[in-house]
Parts: structure tokens; C-alpha cells; sequence
């Protein structure tokens, strides 16, 4: 068996993401977006507008958009604004999400650890280690362009 990628092993990871909450979603009658929407507010806080939605999830944000006024009007999310920049608006689960977040973080328990199986506590480790390393490589290549530093060749 030949050596995948590393854009096909988290295209893997994204699809067996989905299909594994699935079913979930559809006993909660909620769109795989939605849903997703209201997990990565709950498991990154310091992340809570549509922007940052956007940039962590890769959705286009005229359909992040669409499911995030769903949730405002079905009582998932109230907006509020953002302290010193009228301009951005902070998004904010409600008491009636928790009780599908906290069902949704039991599911991506379970999926971590499905999906971890056969890896020791060193593997773990050392993977770990390499993905501290590629965010840190990845931060300073967007401080390069944000700044308009020149890329070392």
C-alpha cells in the first residue's frame, strides 16, 4: 500500500469526522455545519466570530453565514459585540446548546480515541512535538505575510 499524503490523510480525518457525527446530527436535526459551528465556539473560546469560524474550519462564509443566523433564531447562539471594535460581533452558545455540546465533545472523545488506536503514548509524543513544530513554522510564514517579510530561498 503506497504512501498517502498529507492533504488525503486529513481529507480522511474531515470525512470520517462527519460520517462518525452523522448520526448525531440527524437525531438532533441539525446540519453537519451547524453543528460544527456550535463545537468549535464551545472548544475554542478565544475563536468566537464568523471570521474566525471561517479561517478555523474552511468554510466560505456566506454558507457560515446562513447556519449561523439559523442558530441565533433557534435560540443556539445570542451575538454580542466585541469589546473595543464596534465593527466585529462576538458569537456566544446559550444555555440551550450545552446540552448538544456536551454530547458532541463526548462523540470527538470517542472519535479521538477510535482514531488514535495502535498509537503508543511515544507516538503520540512525537507527533505532538511535530505539530507544535508546523504551527510555529505556519505562524511565522503568516507573519512573513503580513509584514511583507522576503521568504529565504
Amino acid at each position: 500500500m503506497g504512501k498517502k499524503s498529507n492533504a488525503a490523510i486529513f481529507y480522511h480525518i474531515k470525512r470520517a469526522y462527519e460520517h462518525y457525527c452523522r448520526p448525531l446530527c440527524r437525531e438532533l436535526d441539525m446540519p453537519q455545519m451547524a453543528f460544527d459551528i456550535l463545537m468549535f465556539l464551545a472548544n475554542n473560546p478565544e475563536s468566537c466570530t464568523a471570521k474566525d469560524i471561517s479561517r478555523g474550519r474552511g468554510y466560505r462564509e456566506n454558507i457560515l453565514s446562513v447556519n449561523i443566523n439559523k442558530l441565533v433564531s433557534e435560540g443556539y447562539l445570542e451575538r454580542a459585540p466585541v469589546e473595543g471594535d464596534r465593527r466585529k460581533v462576538r458569537l456566544v452558545c446559550t444555555k440551550k446548546a450545552q446540552p448538544i455540546i456536551e454530547r458532541g465533545q463526548k462523540a470527538l472523545e470517542e472519535f479521538n480515541r477510535l482514531m488514535k488506536e495502535g498509537l503508543s503514548a511515544e507516538d503520540m509524543e512525537v507527533c505532538q512535538r511535530c505539530l507544535e513544530i508546523v504551527g510555529k513554522n505556519m505562524e511565522r510564514i503568516e507573519k512573513m505575510e503580513r509584514t511583507g517579510e522576503e521568504r529565504k530561498q
